[in-house]
Parts: C-alpha cells; structure tokens; sequence
C-alpha cells in the first residue's frame, strides 16, 4: 500500500494500468490532486475549493526543491522560471509549459494559476504584473461559455507569451486561435452564449440599460430566453465588475468601452430582426421586429435604411454593371447571423490586439529577452452533434499529443541509438498518420473543404461524398451511411462523428461586401476600425486607421482569400514552431466524472484518458529513460567552475573529471553527449548552489577588505590637511602670551531641530522617522569632509535635475490633476501638495495607527499615499494608468479618482497587509499649509476670510481653518478681480461650475446640502455624469427602445382581448431558470 501513495509514480516497482489507476485514485481521495511522472505533472480536477493556493503555500514553492515539498501546479512555475533563469542545469533559455486534457479537466484553472505564481516570483516594482494576471478574466468572459461538458469552457485557444529581463516581466502577448464563433447565435440544448453577454445584463445599472439599448435577457433570440436563477445572475454581476476593472487595469479608454458594450447590445438586437417576404417578393421586416431594427442600427451607428438594404439584397458590379440580387428569407437571416458572428469575432480580436499593444515590452531593440510561454488550448471535443469547430478543435489536440510524443518517447529514443547507449525500445500511439489525413497537402481533409470552398455551387454533401471516396481505404476514416452528410475520423483519443453541415460556409466565414463597407462608414469609432482592419494569414486581427482607404479593398480581398481552415492550419504551424524551439514542461489534466461532482472517481472515465494520453508508457521512459540530455561543450561551460580550474577544454575528458568529483551516480555517456535522469538536474544545481554561496562569502570579505582600505586611506588624507591647516594658522597667528582656556564638554548628540544648516555639509542618511533617536553618528564634521573628498562635484547639478523635475511635476498637477482632485472648490483634507518623505513621516509622528496623507510625487508624475501603520509609516505608491485611471502599486484595482480610490481603501484593506484608511493627516499649521509649493495658491494670505465667511457660516460648516482659506480661491467673479486674475483657469472653471449650481439650485438648499457633506459629492457626481462618454446614436437607440416597448405593449394587449389567450401557457419572467 505504500506506493499507491508515492508522489512521483516513475519510482513505481510494480508498473501497470491497475496499479497506476489505484494510485492516482487513492491519492485524489485524500484531496491529493497532483502527481509527479518524473518531471510531467499530472492534476485531477477536484471540482471543489481546497486551500493549497493560498498565499503560504505560494511563498513555500518559491526557489525549492522539488524533492523536500509535494507535487504542485507551483512547483512546475517555479521549475519554468529558474530555467529560463539559467539557475537550473541549463542555461538560461525559453520555456513552454503545455497544459493539455480533455474539455473539464481544469486546464483554464491551472493557467490561472501558473500565471500567478510566476508574476509572484518575479514580482519588482511594477503595476505591469497586475495587468497581466487582470488578462485572463477580461478574455475568459468574451471568449469562455457552458457547455454540456464544462461549466466555463475556452471557446478558444490561447499561448500566453512572457517576456523577461533579467529577472523581472517586461511584457506579454496573447496569441488566440480559433473563435468559437457560431456560438454567438446558436447553442445547442444545455449550453450558453459567451459569459459576457449575461455578464453585461446582469452587471450594467438600469441608466446604462438604457443608455445602450439593452431589455430583458428572455426578449432576446439569441440568449434563448433564457437567463438563470437570482444567484446565478448576483454571480453574474460580479463577474461584470470584475470584467470592468480589468479592462480599467490593463489601460482600456472610457469610450472604447462605451463602444464595444453598444457593439454587444447591437449584436443581441440583431439577433431579434425577423424578416417577411411581401406580394413583390422583397422581403420586409416583421411589425414586431421594426424597433429592433431601429435599435440595431442606432447601437452600430448606421442608417437604419441602408442596414435593411444590406440585409435583404446584394449588389454585386460585373463588367461594370451593378446588379441587385434579393434575398430569400432564408439568405437574410444567413446574412444577420453572419454579420452577428463577424461583429464578435473581430470585437473579440481587437480586445486581444489591444492587449497586445498595451502590455508590449517597453525596452530597447536591441536587448534581448527570455520567454515562457503558457498554452491553454481547448480540450477533445466529442458532443452529440460535432461540426466544423469539433473538427479544428481536436486537430489541435492531435498536434499537442504529436508534440507530447516526439518530445517525450520519439527523439528521445532516437538519441538513444544514434549515441550507442543499450536501450529497449518503449511503443507508443503513434498519431502522425491522423495528422496526415487532416492536414497533407493536397489531400488532406481541410485541403479537400478548401477546394470544395472554392466552388459557389458545391454542397456540405458533396464535400463528404468527395471524403469517403478518397479515404473510405484507411484505418483513421470511416464512412457513414447516412442521409445527413455525416464521416467520423478515428482520434488518438476515440473515434468522433462529424456532422458536415455548414462545413462550407463556416470555412468560407464571408460576409457580403455591402455589410462590409457600411460598417466602416461607421459613426461608431471602433465599428469602423474593426471592419477597416486586415486579417493576417493566422487569422489575427491588425487594426489600421479606418480613413485611409486607399487601398482598402485589394488588402481586404487578398486576406480574405485565406479559408478559416487555411489560417488555423498557418497558425497551428506558427505555435509548434515556437513550441520546438523552447525547452517544455508538461501538465496533463484529468476530468474524474461526466457530472463534475467532487469526490467521485469514474475509474473507466480516467482509464480512458490515461490511455489515450499514454501515461504508462510515459511513466516507463521517465523511470527508465534519460529525460535530460546536454551535450559535451554545454556540459562543460555549465559545470567547469566545479572543478575550480579556468581555461578547462570543452572535451568529453573534462565532462568525465567533472562528474568524477560529484557523487551523482546513474547517468550515462554517449559519443557526443551526455545522458542524466530528471533527478540529476536538481543535484547538479545544488553543487552549483553550494559554489556560489562559498564565492559570495569570497567577495563579502575581499570588499570588506578594499573599502577599510580605502577607508583608512581617507581619514589618513584628512588628518593630513588638518594638520596642514593648523600649521598654516598658527603661522599666521600673532605671538601672544599662552591664556588658559576652559576645559571643552564632551560633545553630545544634537536634537533635529538644532542641527546645523550649513551649505558645506553634506547630506548624510538618518532614520526616517522622528520616532528613532538620533545617533553620535550623523553629520559629524569628518563624514562630511570625507563626502567631499570622494567626489561630490556634481551636487549642484543634482539640485537643478530635482529643482527642474519639481516644477515640471506642479505644472503637471496644475494642468490635468487639480480638477479631479477638487472637490466642493476645495481640496480634500487628506491631500498636502508636494510635501517630502520626510515631512510627512513628520506629520505623522503624534498620529493614531490608520492615519493617512497623499501627496505628489517630486520625482515622478503620480502621487505617493503615506499611510501609519502600528511600527512604522509605510508609503504606497499611486500610478497614474493611460487611461486615466489611479491603482495603488501592487492592487488589482484601479479607480476612476482619488477620492474613490481613499474611499474603496477605507472599506478594503491594502495589501499586503491589509490596512485600511480610517483618519485623515491635518495640515501642518493654519498660516503655513502643505500645499504652498502649487502656486495657484500662494495668493491665499491675501484673502480676508471674515469678508467672505460669516461668522454664523463657519459655525455651521465647522470645517478646519484650511479647508476656510481654500474656499476663499472660489470666488465669485467680479467679487474680488485681482484674485480672480491671478486664478489657473483649471480653478476658474471650476469656480464657475460651483456658482453655477447654486444659482440653478439655489444657495439656502445647497448650504444645507454641503452641511450633510453632501454638497461635494452630488456636484463630484454631475461633473462626471456629464463628462462621461456616449454611444454616438444615444437618442436613436432611446427612441428605439421605446418604440419596441410600445410595440410589445400592443401586441400583449391583443392578445389579452383574444379568447384563445386564456388558454395559452403564460410568458416566462426574465428570471426564469434554466431546465
């Protein structure tokens, strides 16, 4: 029984399928979901919450062995980094990690996870780690849906590439293939829409409902009527704040998000167009379906004519003749779905371009960076009904199991016999010939759907016709007989029957070029862009400026010649690619049950997958086999320095004495390189480990030993010219009778305030805080001539760089900050200008633990939060995003204003150690304020207080002398022109809002409001209600929506009148659940 719980099943004595099922199966049962097959990491969905991902666990998997700690998810991220470190056996090189399994297993889980432990591990001073980790749960809500299989299943495939410097992030890219598309106006019983669209519905507050267009989720077609229990849509909801945030986080503008959410609404409108065929045979649009045509076009920002003209006929030129072609019905509602489908995709596409373009790395060309790459790809498909999207979708997984193999059983035994080691060949499935019949040229399944493709004429029916005649002879193909033009393909994983319905049109994927040309004429900015823009031979979306035009078409046309299979296909190539060229980590997932309950275990469920994944025969190479296998020269420079002889040749003989001084025992030697078990990689980094410790403590004493020298030296220099200068005054000195002189104290150490300010000494560290007592050490004369001595020439120029960066930083605040930080024509009392570290350390010296300040930043544009914790004051820094948007470093959450983001902070603690804002930092004094280095206000001495304030009113406000004094710089016009002069026009404006509103609303209510501490937040709220952006056609859609309301409401009041509707079943509430 002890080896059913051995962590690593390659040390297995007794190795076959019954022993290796128990094994996996009793460990699962102890909530023990992750085994080791000597470097390949197997994990078991567990479908319930365990706390192995907490924040301790983390911190333990750092930098570890892997043999002193269980198998972990952690354990593979911490493996991937310290290789592309160069820390492990190898040098430093890219990594990849490939998660594979079928749908369900948990591969989107352990992306997430391996994406956090690694920004965990590289983590330096940056937000850009946050915006990656934000990256997932943005494309997991457009591009994931439930399934019959999967709750939240990648409706796409994803390669996450990192790129490093040294040690930290320095950018990603995110490369996606395959769209489910389809799925936007057809799921199949059971199954949903993309996550968003429920998102949005449940998330959106009703003003924004009806600011984009949106009703109740049951009146929309292509949701199914459906929407989902009150816990399902509270969970939506979230789900869309979460969605917001990361856009907000990763640097998404305002209007691009108004945009893209009106594209949505426009998609869910379209989809309720119904069309009629008429006496002239042109169809026309149902009576029930005239608002959501009204509303469609309004949310895509077209004319509403021109889109029924796009969707109902097609105009084509030949010989330059235009000729009018009308649709059926069936043609039209062809059309609107796949104008529907287009209109996702390349939403869709453009999310992941400006992901791209946002997170890309920020270095020079010429710096070279490291990588590790992440594949979350779809899992084996096999639903009642398969179609062309099945078909892609496993042969994506046919191309990982075919890397799994070359990498794991075929090169590997081939090194075995070209390097002469004794060997005994392990057979494997072998799924090249699968590989053949899909992809080969020209023959091959895809080649044969893009010549089928090529032929307006050609049927579904004639595509799988023309498969059974070629392939009815080979062992992976088998013909159906069937009215339905159905084939099944015998997978590495089992066999799969394909419905070849659609396979045309889906790999044609056109769309009629009057749709086309319509939505670049756009008036919504991103719809243009998004049908303006090229589609590259991978099926990548390039976004271009919609006005240049110029050559629009022919780029149009030419990349529109490549089939959705053909940039599958390029980009399926282009991934292995850079697959093979980095060195691999592999996580195989496995689904326990069909049902997706926790604690069970469907033994002939994971047998399955264990033998279609050829886990055996991996377990057998990997406790046999030679999993590591350097070549002589890369040996050599990687160990030589165990040796401890420089100049040692890169030969076969050094290898040899290099291994001869270890006690590693086990490997093997070729003709031209050596051959390691996994386990020997960790030994041979510990011997490396051990050296660099011993060459620190080597270095730690030769420095010591210099600097002292050095050290010496100097105070050798500046007794020397004491002495000279003595010399030279007693020289100069008259000659006198000697006077006895007092005797001198003993010299104490001075308090701060007393300290001495001359402008020949130089600036020596001291303690941070006043709460730390000064020591003997600071400012003594001989540091301060020894600072001199070693060579602070360039102080004075240091002081321009620092007297220029401040200006420039208060000119920054003067001309984008000071309105957002305003509030009630004053300044938040939290906020002290541009005050240093050191005075606000000061300020909070005498302050209860929660006490908080921010200030601006002196040397960066960006605000610092100092915040006094119960040791120590700590100081967050406050980032600006491009969009606007302020983040503490190191949160996940980004803010629309400072007040918001002091409010948000007083409620959730900031990490990492959850402290929370609980009492704002005063001034420093009444007279002299923190906020005099911003000159818009230096002018406020001059102001008379008591002529502006009444008595009566500073009773009734009871605010601070500051906050009395700052009201003062608001002003009516013509009140005081002098001051009204000297005023930054930011604050006139501001001034001139304020008395705006009072004149509107009047002053008694407005004073009573601001008594409340109401008045700034309300005049805060309609600042921003009236800044924020729009959809382009706002009216229209509002004029839409109430034209369909009035429509539903007429046709609801027939059919009450109507004797048949007693009898019909009553129409389901919008919260109606799901069957």
């Amino acid at each position: 029984m002890e080896g059913l719980f051995h962590e690593d099943l390659a040390a297995l004595s007794d190795l076959d399928e019954q022993s290796l099922l128990e094994s996996l199966s009793q460990r699962f049962k102890q909530d023990r979901i992750y085994t080791y097959i000597g470097d390949i990491l197997v994990a078991i969905n567990p479908f319930k919450y365990l706390p192995l991902y907490v924040k301790e666990v983390s911190e333990r998997y750092k930098y570890h062995e892997k043999s002193k700690l269980p198998p972990h998810i952690f354990a593979v991220a911490d493996r991937a980094y310290q290789s592309m470190m160069g820390r492990l056996a190898t040098g430093p090189r890219n990594q990849c990690i490939v998660i594979s399994g079928e749908s369900g297993a948990g591969k989107t889980e352990s992306t997430k996870l391996l994406l956090r432990q690694i920004m965990e591990l590289c983590r330096a001073n940056s937000q850009l780690e946050q915006q990656i980790l934000q990256v997932n749960p943005l494309l997991e809500a457009f591009g994931n849906a439930q399934t019959v299989m999967n709750d939240n299943s990648s409706r796409f495939g994803k390669y996450i590439q990192l790129r490093f410097h040294n040690s930290s992030v320095k950018g990603a890219k995110i490369n996606e293939y395959l769209l489910e598309k389809s799925r936007v106006v057809h799921q199949d019983e059971g199954e949903r829409n993309f996550h968003i669209f429920y998102c949005m519905l449940a998330g959106i507050s009703p003003e924004d409902k009806d600011m984009y267009g949106l009703l109740d989720p049951t009146q929309y077609r292509y949701l199914n009527g459906r929407y989902g229990s009150e816990d399902i849509v509270r969970k939506w909801g979230e789900k869309y704040s979460e969605v917001c945030n990361a856009m907000d986080m990763v640097g998404f503008q305002e209007q691009e998000k108004v945009d893209m959410m009106t594209i949505l609404a426009g998609i869910l409108s379209l989809g309720n167009i119904m069309f009629e065929p008429t006496e002239t045979d042109v169809l026309k649009v149902t009576g029930k379906s005239m608002g959501w045509l009204k509303a469609t076009a309004g949310q895509f920002g077209v004319q509403e004519e021109e889109l029924l003209r796009s969707l109902t006929c097609t105009l084509s030129v030949t010989r330059g003749e235009a000729i009018r072609r009308l649709h059926n019905q069936q043609q039209a509602e062809d059309a609107r779905d796949s104008i529907a489908k287009v209109a996702y995709g390349r939403v869709f596409g453009w999310i992941v371009s400006k992901v791209n373009e946002l997170l890309a790395p920020n270095v020079d060309f010429d710096v070279e960076l490291n990588e590790i790459g992440i594949l979350d790809i779809f899992g084996f498909e096999n639903f009642a009904v398969n179609r062309f999207e099945q078909l892609c979708i496993n042969l994506a997984n046919e191309q990982l199991q075919y890397f799994f193999n070359h990498h794991i059983f075929l090169m590997e035994q081939n090194e075995y016999k070209e390097e002469g080691i004794e060997w005994e060949m392990i057979s494997f499935k072998d799924n090249k010939p699968i590989l053949d019949l899909i992809l080969t040229k020209p023959i091959g399944i895809l080649s044969l759907l893009d010549e089928q493709s090529a032929f307006p004429q050609a049927s579904d029916r004639d595509f799988v016709d023309k498969l059974n005649s070629k392939f009815k002879s080979s062992p992976h193909y088998e013909v159906v007989r069937s009215h339905s033009p159905l084939f099944t393909v015998v997978h590495y994983a089992g066999k799969v029957q394909y419905n070849g319905g659609g396979f045309l049109e889906m790999n044609r994927d056109t769309i009629p070029a009057s749709i086309r040309d319509l939505f670049i004429n756009s008036v919504t900015p991103l719809l243009s862009v998004l049908f303006a823009a090229t589609i590259s031979r991978t099926g990548t979306l390039m976004p271009r400026k919609a006005k240049v035009m110029q050559k629009a078409d022919d780029n149009f046309n030419s990349t529109r010649k490549q089939s959705v299979g053909a940039q599958f296909k390029h980009s399926l190539a282009v991934l292995m690619e850079k697959m093979f060229v980095a060195s691999p980590h592999f996580v195989r997932c496995i689904k326990p049950n069909g049902n997706k309950l926790p604690d069970q275990v469907d033994n002939k469920r994971v047998m399955d997958q264990l033998r279609y994944n050829g886990l055996l025969e991996t377990i057998r190479i990997r406790r046999d086999g030679f999993s590591w296998r350097p070549s002589f020269k890369e040996f050599a420079q990687r160990y030589n320095i165990l040796l401890i002889k420089p100049d040692l040749p890169l030969t076969k003989e050094s290898c040899l004495s290099i291994l001869n001084t270890t006690a590693i025992h086990g490997w093997k030697c070729g003709s031209s390189r050596l051959f390691f078990k996994y386990w020997h990689q960790e030994e041979l980094s510990r011997l490396l480990e051990r050296m660099g410790k011993a060459a620190l403590v080597i270095q730690k004493n030769y420095l010591s030993l210099r600097c002292r020298r050095k050290y010496l030296s100097l105070l050798l220099e500046v007794s020397r010219q004491r002495q000279a200068q003595r010399e030279r005054e007693e020289n100069k000195r008259p000659v006198s009778p000697p006077v006895p002189l007092p005797r001198r104290k003993k010299p104490q150490p001075r308090p701060r305030s007393i300290m001495p300010t001359a402008a020949h000494l130089a600036p020596v560290p001291r303690p941070r805080n006043k709460q730390f007592e000064a020591t003997p050490f600071d400012n003594l004369e001989v540091h301060s001539e020894l600072a001199e001595l070693m060579g602070q020439v360039g102080g004075e120029e240091r002081a321009r760089e620092r007297s220029k960066k401040r200006r420039d930083n208060i000119r920054w605040f003067k001309e984008t900050q000071a309105r957002k930080v305003v509030r009630n024509g004053a300044f938040p009392c939290w906020f002290h200008g541009m005050i240093t570290r050191r005075q606000a350390e000061d300020l909070m010296t005498d302050k209860p633990v929660g006490c908080f300040l921010i200030r601006v930043g002196q040397s960066r544009e960006g605000y610092t939060l100092t915040y006094k914790g119960a040791n120590r004051c700590r100081h967050y820094m406050i980032e600006m995003q491009s969009n606007g948007k302020y983040v503490i470093l190191g949160e996940d959450k980004a803010h629309p204003s400072l007040p918001d983001l002091v409010q948000h902070h007083s409620r959730v603690g900031i990490k990492p150690f959850n402290e929370l804002l609980t009492t704002s930092c005063g001034q420093t004094c009444d007279q002299n304020t923190d906020y005099e280095d911003l000159k818009c206000l230096d002018h406020l001495a001059v102001v008379d207080r008591r002529s502006t304030v009444s008595g009566e009113e500073e009773g009734e406000l009871s605010l601070d002398q500051v906050h009395l004094e700052f009201q003062q710089l608001f002003l009516p016009p013509g009140q005081n022109p002098a001051l009204e002069a000297q005023r930054p026009p930011v604050l006139r404006w501001i001034s001139d809002r304020r008395h705006r509103a009072e004149a509107e609303g009047g002053g008694e209510a407005l004073r009573g409001k601001l008594r409340d501490g109401e008045r700034g937040r309300a005049w805060g709220d309609e600042r921003d209600r009236k800044s924020r952006p729009f959809p382009r056609l706002y009216p229209s859609i509002r004029l839409a929506m109430r034209e369909i309301q009035q429509i539903q409401q007429h046709f609801s009041d027939v059919q009450e009148q109507s004797p048949a509707v007693s009898h019909s079943t009553p129409k389901p509430s919008w919260r109606r659940t799901d069957s």
